[in-house]
């Protein structure tokens, strides 16, 4: 191909998204415990592209969804992109939410994920820190030798290093971008209006088979 391939569309759109199959800078096998959780991913994303549309979208739903969830930490990013409002919400409407962004995010993957054409993904084995957290930085190489950056904006606790923003091309940040248009929808239709707008894109993005 001789421009980017649909998948880095995708990506870029989404921004979440990315195509993929691991490629260590420098020596083989290096890494560290702020860029495994990354690797890792990768490492799902390779397989459910492998898997492609043959394979139902439920199965690959549940071959990504435990790696979407052990790598980001979606509880953290839906606080940042409701902001304020997450505490006056009920608490059985917050748990909710959370389990339809976790349950959205990890569709929205397999939506755009769905067949493996060539591209690379080369992840730096050195960190960069920015306060407390750090960024692992990546790049995606289409087929056509096109390279579009992708870093991961990780937060280290108790249980590890995990992803709580994504940056297109270095700077696009995914959690802004869901912060602006969640947030208008919450403004017109509170909780409630969230919950159902999160629910009807798994739906459109499963075909149904996902709310």
């Amino acid at each position: 191909m001789s421009v980017t391939s649909p998948c880095c569309l995708k990506l870029l759109r989404f921004v979440f998204a990315s195509v993929a199959v691991i490629f260590l800078l420098g020596r083989a096998g290096v890494a560290s415990e702020v860029t495994a959780p990354v690797e890792q991913l990768h490492s799902g994303l390779v397989a459910i592209m492998k898997a492609g549309k043959a394979t139902p979208f439920r199965r690959r739903y549940e071959m990504i969804a435990p790696v979407v969830s052990r790598t980001f930490d979606l509880d953290t990013i839906l606080r940042q992109v409701i902001g304020p409002r997450w505490t006056a919400l009920p608490s059985e409407q917050r748990a909710d939410l959370e389990d339809a962004f976790q349950r959205y995010t990890a569709a929205s993957y397999v939506a755009n994920f769905e067949g493996y054409t060539g591209e690379r993904f080369e992840v730096a084995p050195i960190v960069r820190p920015v306060g407390a957290d750090r960024v692992v930085e990546t790049r995606i190489v289409t087929s056509s030798g096109k390279v579009h950056t992708l870093n991961y904006v990780m937060r280290g606790e108790s249980g590890g290093w995990r992803v709580i923003d994504v940056l297109a091309e270095g700077s696009i940040s995914r959690v802004a971008a869901q912060r602006s248009e969640m947030r208008s929808v919450l403004t017109d239709g509170g909780g409630t209006g969230l919950l159902v707008s999160l629910r009807q894109k798994t739906a459109e993005l499963s075909g149904g088979i996902l709310q």
